[in-house]
């Protein structure tokens, strides 16, 4: 068993652990990163799948991601813009196919008036919203009180609307049955892109990709922490003392199966619903005990499919398609830059994803690409490679694409999110506000969490 002693120990090779690691080397600390998985990344995995270069984890860039954009433009990575020209296509509620451009589905006059009257008003209420503190709103807990979907179904008795609307949070971002998650929960997802139309924009909220893949972003950061990045880690037991409360001099121990690693702050910077795969010795207070048991991940299959070419540009077809009613509710085209085989990528959720899983590989392989059938054609049934990004087989990760409250959980215990315990600290996406969920919700973490550390070590 190795000894090593650092003044920050980081938990988690992600993009959050990784950019605070990197923050904290740059003014002076020393670090130690311990990663559970044998590869850096966490939920950003770019690999090669049957000759294919696959994102199997996070992938888009959107223009408010701020954080993302900096760190991408630092590195000296490029991006390039998601293929949209022509129509994209919309299955309606009797399996109608139906070509359309723009924002606004094609739905009846009736439809697409609901639909635009409650994005206005949703985009109001948002626009109080500070992501970074919901529950601060006065209404926060009657928000937070009433689930996303019963929210919608008391503005319109127009069912189609109602199922448009909120796949934009449900299906599509915290990727669980809107019946399980609040409007407070759901505003937040929106505020986090600055605007409920931000979120169901797709031109927006998927505007761009890196060349070679966004995993690129953390694999150069953990080049520049070098030995400082220890793979196959995963800590079993975190010894922690808090000078404030009388109780020793203050720091934690990490311990792995090989190693020690004592130093005087922890980042935790992976998911929350981890957090009970370690040991704290002393146990983490009440507080944290209760709130970390009203997070949990949501689950989406992200399938990608992969052509000799990218047929459906020759029937004018952006690639982008949607519709509440398939079991793929959306799918885009995700081709590589430079490559000239086609590939889609399509989404299944929450339920859906349940329930996909109780069928043989084949048969499901069968239902998914039969749904991209009905957007694109036939063709869409014989992909040269098909994958299927599972996390919630992954064990380090459990389920995507993050981690939200169940109902009445934001507001009851969301000020405690991020609050340090000692000198123990949090940091990952599913805790940010901006960019909440996504690789920018993670880097902005990562450097808050910093931060606060540096003025710790400081005073």
């Amino acid at each position: 068993m190795s000894e090593l002693t650092r003044d920050v120990v980081v938990i988690g090779a992600g993009a959050a652990g990784l950019t605070a690691a990197n923050e904290l080397k740059k003014a002076g600390l020393s670090v130690a990163v311990l990663e559970a998985r044998d590869r850096v990344g966490g939920r950003l995995w770019t690999d090669v799948i049957d000759g294919a270069m696959l994102e199997i984890g996070g992938q888009w860039v959107s223009p408010d991601q701020h954080a993302l954009i900096e760190t991408i433009d630092e590195l000296g990575l490029e991006t390039y813009e998601r293929y949209r020209d022509g129509d994209s296509v919309y299955v309606g509620p009797t399996g109608e196919v139906s070509r359309f451009t723009g924002e606004m589905f094609p739905v009846s006059p009736e439809t697409e008036r609901a639909i635009a009257d409650i994005t206005e008003r949703l985009d109001a209420m948002v626009a109080e919203i500070d992501p970074d503190r919901p529950w601060a709103h006065p209404q926060a807990e009657e928000w937070d009180s009433i689930s996303w979907d019963a929210w919608l179904r008391a503005q319109t008795d127009d069912d189609e609307a109602v199922r448009n609307l909120a796949f934009a949070t449900g299906s599509a971002m915290l990727t669980k049955p809107t019946h399980a998650f609040s409007l407070l929960q759901s505003l937040l997802m929106a505020a986090s892109a600055g605007s409920y139309s931000h979120l169901v924009d797709a031109d927006f909220i998927l505007d761009k990709r890196v060349v070679g893949g966004l995993q690129q972003v953390p694999l150069l950061l953990a080049e520049r922490l070098g030995d400082d990045v220890f793979l196959g880690s995963p800590v079993r037991t975190l010894e922690w003392s808090d000078p404030s409360t009388g109780s020793g001099q203050g720091g934690v121990t990490a311990t792995t199966d090989t190693q020690t690693v004592h130093a005087r702050y922890a980042i935790l910077a992976h998911a929350p619903i981890l957090y009970s795969r370690i040991q704290f010795v002393p146990a983490l207070p009440r507080r944290q005990h209760q709130l970390h048991q009203h997070l949990s991940m949501g689950f989406v299959i992200k399938v990608h499919a992969v052509y000799e070419t990218p047929f459906w540009r020759e029937q004018g077809l952006s690639g982008t398609a949607f519709s509440p009613y398939e079991l793929s509710h959306e799918a885009y085209d995700n081709t590589n830059h430079g490559d000239e085989r086609g590939t889609l990528v399509g989404f299944v959720s929450d339920q859906n994803a349940d329930d996909v899983f109780t069928l043989s590989a084949e048969e499901r392989k069968e239902r998914i690409l039969e749904s991209l059938s009905h957007y694109y054609g036939p063709e869409a049934k014989n992909p040269v490679v098909y994958y299927e990004s599972d996390w919630g087989s992954e064990e380090w990760t459990r389920g995507a694409y993050a981690a939200s409250f169940d109902l009445g959980g934001l507001h009851r215990y969301g000020a405690d999110l991020r609050t340090a315990v000692g000198p123990i600290h949090f940091a990952c996406s599913d805790m940010a506000g901006a960019g909440y969920q996504h690789v920018d919700g993670a880097i902005r973490m990562g450097r808050f969490v910093a931060a606060n550390i540096l003025d710790k070590a400081h005073a």
